[in-house]
C-alpha cells in the first residue's frame, strides 16, 4: 500500500498575549493519521470548537507549519513555504472546500469566472473550448452544468448550489484529496444531504479521498469510513466510524454521543447529560495518556492515573 497522506506525530503550539501575560496554547498535540492511495475513503475529524480539527486541516493544506512532527503527501513534505511551482503541484492534488460558500465567492464576480481562472491556472488551458469542457465536466460531477451557472452571480444561487459550485471548482484540477471543513454547516438542513451524498459519490465514482471536518455526528455516521475524535488538540479515539460511534469508549467520545438530541428529548426543554460522564470527560483534559490499540481495530486514549 502507498501512503497518500502521512501525518506523523504532529503538534502545533501558538503563543498568545504580551510580555507580561504570555501563554502557550496546544492547538494540536501529537496527531497521527494515514490515508492510502489504493483505498479512497472519507476520513472524518470530529470534535467541538477548539478541539484542533481546523488547525490540523490547515497544516495538511500547507497553510500552517507544525511546531513538531511532519506531514507527507505522496511522499513529499508539506510546508507553508513552497516555491510557486511546488505549491501549484501540491494544490492540484489537494483542494479545500470551506465552510461558508458565500464567503468563498466575490458577490460582484460571475461564478463561471472562478471556474475559468481555475482551469487556466491548474490545467494550463488557453483554448475556450477546452476550458468550457473542463468546467462543465466538473459541474456535471456535482449535479450542475455550465449552462446553468454561466453569467450568474453568487446571490442568484442557493446555498446548496453555491457549495456544489465550490466543490466543482475544487475538482477541476482532478485532486486526489479534498479537505472539506464543515461543508454543510452553512447550508439549509433540507439541502445538507445533497452535499453529503455528493462527497460519497466523489469517493465511490471518482476515487477522491475526503477529509471531512465536522461536529455533526449524524452526517459523520452516515458517510464516514473512519473517524477521529479530538478533544483539546489530542486524538482520543480513532477507528472504523460505525464501531466508534455506536460503542464509543473514551469518556469524551461517549459524552459527544450522549449530547445528540433524540426524539425522546423533544419538548423536554433540556438535554440531560450524565454528570458523571461530563466529569469524566472534563478530567481527561490535560492529563497525560497514550493511544492504545483495541482488538476491533480502533485506538483509544488511555490516561495515566
Amino acid at each position: 500500500m502507498t501512503a497518500l497522506l502521512d501525518v506523523r506525530d504532529v503538534s502545533k503550539r501558538f503563543t498568545l498575549g504580551g510580555v507580561f501575560g504570555r501563554k502557550t496554547v496546544h492547538a494540536v498535540d501529537g496527531a497521527s493519521l494515514t490515508l492510502q492511495t489504493e483505498t479512497p475513503e472519507i476520513f472524518t475529524i470530529i470534535g467541538e470548537s477548539g478541539s484542533g480539527k481546523t488547525t490540523l486541516a490547515r497544516m495538511i493544506l500547507g497553510l500552517e507549519d507544525p511546531t513538531e512532527g511532519s506531514i507527507l503527501f505522496q511522499g513529499q513534505t508539506v510546508r507553508r513555504r513552497m516555491g510557486k511551482d511546488e505549491r501549484m503541484r501540491f494544490m492540484s492534488s489537494v483542494q479545500p472546500v470551506f465552510q461558508n460558500p458565500f464567503e468563498a465567492f466575490n458577490p460582484l464576480r460571475q461564478i463561471d469566472r472562478y471556474l475559468d481562472s481555475t482551469a487556466r491556472a491548474f490545467l494550463g488551458a488557453t483554448d475556450k473550448t477546452v476550458i468550457d469542457a473542463a468546467m462543465d465536466d466538473a459541474l456535471q460531477k456535482v449535479g450542475l452544468s455550465l449552462a446553468e451557472i454561466r453569467g450568474r452571480f453568487p446571490h442568484e444561487l442557493s446555498g446548496g448550489q453555491l457549495q456544489r459550485v465550490a466543490i466543482a471548482r475544487a475538482l477541476i484540477p482532478k485532486p486526489a484529496l479534498l479537505i472539506a471543513d464543515e461543508p454543510v454547516s452553512m447550508v439549509d438542513a433540507s439541502l445538507r444531504m445533497s452535499i453529503v451524498n455528493l462527497l460519497k459519490t466523489l469517493r465511490d465514482s471518482f476515487g477522491v479521498s475526503v477529509i471531512y471536518i465536522t461536529h455533526d455526528l449524524a452526517t459523520a455516521y452516515y458517510i464516514s469510513d473512519r473517524i477521529m475524535i479530538m478533544q483539546r488538540g489530542r486524538i482520543v479515539e480513532i477507528g472504523a466510524a460505525r464501531k466508534v460511534l455506536e460503542t464509543p469508549e473514551h469518556p469524551y467520545s461517549r459524552l459527544l454521543k450522549s449530547s445528540v438530541l433524540s426524539t425522546a428529548d423533544a419538548g423536554a426543554g433540556q438535554l440531560a447529560v450524565d454528570p458523571t460522564l461530563l466529569r469524566a470527560a472534563s478530567d481527561c483534559i490535560g492529563r497525560p495518556g497514550r493511544l492504545v490499540s483495541r482488538p476491533d481495530g480502533r485506538a483509544v486514549m488511555i490516561h495515566d492515573a
